[in-house]
This record gives C-alpha cells, sequence and structure tokens, in this order.
C-alpha cells in the first residue's frame, strides 16, 4: 500500500483544467494553501496527521503507460497535452505542519509553491490524505482525553469504510494518543502495537465458558484478558474468570496481564461490580476492559458515574469518526509569482464571511507563554515577516480588530510551523515513526489548557494575522468592493 501510484486518485477538473493551463502556456509560479475552517465536533483543536503519505504520493506521482491510455480513452484530452503528461513530474516545494502538531482554523496545514498545472493536479489527493487522517487522529485524542490516562485500544477496522480508511485511520488513531489498534496491517505498517482478545464465537465453540477461559489462558497466560459478557457476565463470566486465574496463580503461572472485557450491558453498573468481585477474589491488579459502541461522551459518562473500566476498545465511532465523518480541509489560491520574484496576493470573496481566504505567500508562528510553556495564540503572517522575542508582541482578533492584547518582549516564544517537506521535487524531510510521533501529539496537547480540551464550549486558541498581512487583506477586500 505505501508505494500505490495514486497519480490518477484525482478529480476530472484538476486535469481539465491542467489541460487548460496547458494549452495557453500557463507556466506560472503559484502559491495553494490547504487550510480547514472549523473544528471537528465544535472541539477547541485539531490534530495534524497524513504528511508521511503526502509525501510517499508526491514522491511516486507519475503518469504510467495504462494512466494515459486510459485518459486518453475519454476522448477529452489531446494528444500533446498526454504526452507531458507522460514526462510529468512534481518539480515544486511543499512545506507543512508536521504530524501530530495541534492545528487551529484557518492556519495553512499544507503549502504548495509550484508551477500551477503541478499545484492543480495535487490538490485532491492531499485533501484526501489530511482530511482523512486529520480527523481520526483529532477524535482520537478527543476519546483519549475522556479516558484520562486510560489504555485506549482502536477496534474499528470492521466498521471502516473500506481497507484504506481502516488502515490509514488506525495509523491516525495512534497518532492520536491511542495505544495500539486491532489491525495487524496497520501494525506491520507501520510498526505500532497491535491488541486483541477473543471474540464471542471462541466461548461458544466450547461446551461450556469455563473450559473456554482455562484453553485460552493455557494458550496467552501473559496476556489472558477473558470476554465475559457472552452468558451472564456476573453469575457466569466473572465467576468462570476468578476460577481460571485462581488455577493460574495456584500454579505458579506469574499474572503479569490479566482481566476480562465486556461488550454489552451497563459498563457503569456490571464495572463496579466486577471490581468487588475480582478483589473480593484477590486480584486488585485485574484489568477490567470495556468496548460496545464507545466514544469520548460515553467515556467521560461512565467516568462520572464510577466506572472502574481502565482500558476502553474504541471502534466504530473512532474509525468513522461518525458523529463528525469529514473534516473539511480546502485548498485555495493565495498568490501567483511575478516576473521580479514576488507574489501577486490573491484573494476568494464569499458572501460568507468564513470562506473569505487569507492572500499572499504565508507562513505562521506559534505563540507560547514563556512561563507555562502553554499556547497564547497563533499568528499567520506573509513568509518574508520576521519578529524579534526581544520586542513587545502585538495581536488582534483579525474579525474584530478592536480587540488587542500586547505580550511584554521576552514573555513569548515563537516557532514557525510550517517547515519544509519537498524543494524543487526532492523530499528534504524524514517523517518519524507513528510512535514517535504519538509522543509528539501527546507533548503538544500538554501546550494547551484544559479549557480548550473540554467537549462542551472549549476555549478558542486565537489565530490572528501580522498587520502587514491583514493591511493587505484588507486593501484587496476593498479594491475588489469598489470594482464590483
Amino acid at each position: 500500500m505505501s508505494t500505490l501510484n495514486l497519480t490518477l486518485l484525482t478529480d476530472l477538473y484538476e486535469l481539465t483544467m491542467m489541460q487548460g493551463y496547458f494549452k495557453n502556456h500557463n507556466q506560472d509560479v503559484v502559491v495553494f494553501d490547504a487550510f480547514y475552517r472549523n473544528n471537528p465536533c465544535d472541539g477547541g483543536y485539531s490534530v495534524c496527521a497524513g504528511l508521511a503519505q503526502v509525501i510517499d504520493y508526491i514522491e511516486n506521482l507519475h503518469f504510467d503507460t495504462d494512466d494515459i491510455n486510459y485518459l486518453r480513452s475519454l476522448k477529452i484530452f489531446d494528444e500533446d497535452f498526454l504526452e507531458y503528461l507522460s514526462n510529468f513530474k512534481f518539480s515544486g516545494d511543499i512545506y507543512a505542519v508536521p504530524e501530530g502538531s495541534l492545528i487551529f482554523p484557518r492556519e495553512p496545514l499544507v503549502k504548495v509553491v509550484a508551477p500551477i498545472m503541478e499545484a492543480q493536479l495535487i490538490e485532491t489527493a492531499i485533501l484526501n490524505i489530511v482530511n482523512h487522517q486529520c480527523l481520526i487522529a483529532t477524535k482520537a485524542a478527543r476519546v483519549c482525553y475522556a479516558a484520562k490516562g486510560d489504555n485506549v485500544m482502536e477496534f474499528g477496522l470492521r466498521r471502516a469504510q473500506g481497507p484504506d480508511s481502516g488502515t490509514y485511520g488506525a495509523r491516525a488513531a495512534v497518532i492520536g494518543g491511542c495505544n495500539g489498534t486491532s489491525n495487524v496491517l496497520a501494525g506491520q505498517m507501520f510498526h505500532v502495537p497491535v491488541l486483541g482478545t477473543h471474540a464471542h464465537s471462541w466461548i461458544m465453540s466450547f461446551p461450556d465458558e469455563y473450559t473456554a477461559f482455562r484453553k485460552y489462558a493455557e494458550l496467552y497466560p501473559s496476556a489472558c484478558i477473558l470476554l465475559v459478557d457472552t452468558y451472564d457476565t456476573l453469575k457466569s463470566g466473572i465467576p468462570n474468570a476468578i476460577r481460571v486465574f485462581t488455577e493460574m496463580r495456584d500454579a505458579g503461572i506469574p499474572l503479569t496481564y490479566y482481566g476480562i472485557r465486556m461488550d454489552s450491558g451497563d459498563l457503569a453498573y456490571l464495572s463496579k461490580q466486577v471490581r468487588k468481585m475480582l478483589d473480593e477474589a484477590g486480584f486488585p491488579d485485574a484489568v477490567i476492559s470495556a468496548s460496545n459502541d464507545l466514544d469520548e461522551y460515553l467515556i467521560e459518562s461512565l467516568k462520572l458515574q464510577g466506572a472502574t473500566i481502565s482500558s476502553w476498545g474504541v471502534g466504530t465511532n473512532l474509525i468513522t469518526s461518525k458523529d463528525n465523518p469529514a473534516f473539511g480541509g480546502v485548498y485555495k489560491l493565495a498568490a501567483i509569482r511575478t516576473a521580479d520574484g514576488s507574489f501577486q496576493p490573491k484573494i476568494k470573496l464569499s458572501e460568507n464571511v468564513e470562506k473569505v481566504t487569507n492572500p499572499g505567500n504565508k507562513t505562521f508562528y506559534r505563540v507560547y507563554d514563556k512561563k507555562t510553556g502553554k499556547i497564547k495564540a497563533d499568528l499567520i503572517c506573509l513568509y518574508d515577516e520576521t519578529f524579534d522575542e526581544s520586542e513587545d508582541l502585538k495581536l488582534f482578533d483579525p474579525n474584530a480588530p478592536w480587540k488587542k492584547t500586547r505580550l511584554p518582549g521576552g514573555s513569548y516564544t515563537l516557532r514557525e510551523m510550517l517547515i519544509p517537506v519537498i524543494k524543487s521535487g526532492q523530499t528534504v524531510y524524514t517523517s518519524p515513526s507513528v510512535m514517535e510521533i504519538r509522543e509528539i501529539c501527546n507533548h503538544e496537547k500538554d501546550t494547551i489548557w484544559d479549557e480548550t480540551k473540554r467537549f462542551v464550549n472549549p476555549q478558542e486558541i486565537y489565530v490572528d494575522l501580522s498587520q502587514k498581512l491583514y493591511d493587505m487583506k484588507t486593501a484587496l477586500l476593498n479594491e475588489m468592493s469598489m470594482d464590483s
């Protein structure tokens, strides 16, 4: 899967526009920004994921003979354009936010600086990859926040929308904070932990529940998690599990990792009863894990109800982000390079204020409070702007510019978020491993307060514009309103 040729993973209009640029000899170098407008689930933040797959896509971007023959069969492309495609290679630059970083609306996650035909072609695939993985990584981060440090296992493969969603979704879920996945292919591809126990069918295939548990314990004594709700959790499952654990202990088998899993019923009530029964039997360190259509809201509710669950298997609602199934990232033209090498800004207008784009060749900085290490704001600016951390930094809300704040020099630090990953068509960035990205993400989550992580009315992290960018945008808006 990592070396698939995804060149035709694009919308047809990207190719028809390319042919239009080709026929009009348009070789302008342009800037496109990929960004999103709203956090999923009305949350306070999102998690950036998918960059490694974007790089892999660019590295393998080419039109092979079968691709050209298929496009020829559509009878809408001329032979000179098809000849151009047969020798196509991406030659531009790509800047991106590193995976695992927290991200916020309206700031560029991926910036493409390339000849317009090249930049246009890669729009669809970039959005497909980044939108999906950012969405699932964000959902996973929310689930893990609700779990308050408990193990969270991604169990959604069978409910995902196809093999790619299940596999790359598992990757994103681990980045967002999950301890591992049930998806063995994801484990192989991305070197992440694979986790799982057994199904009800294992129990049902034996004459009785006790025998099924005992046989499973014989096979996996150091990872013995028994599913106890096939028949009756409290009257059958737990007594039989305790019987097997007792036999293991009496036989001198170390109980290194053991416990039970529940997949149905009132998980709050059952877990409290199960914990009491296990403790009274002398197994206070037995794990109580649960599945059954969990999401961040249900986990949070179960925690408030005093559930004694310490390990969570989250499937459908995580791998599909069921309550918010699309990320909503977009890809917009922001600037065109002129003959003198400068960039002419471009802006998209809309009746919807949130759809008006930020023009120009941009970057953005994350502003941290020096004392706490927490994020104060993000600052979008033009790519060649510089700031001195020893000087005061003035920030203002671009939608309400009278709302201003001043950070004294020396009280903050700045971090440029867009880094070069492709230069002149060549990869200049090495992606960390998925588990390393997970650690990056966990650290990133520590840079925001719990008020931003909460599920209801989260505190907003402000994304501001520099004065220079704000003035440019205002001038363009004024100019276009006078022309209309």
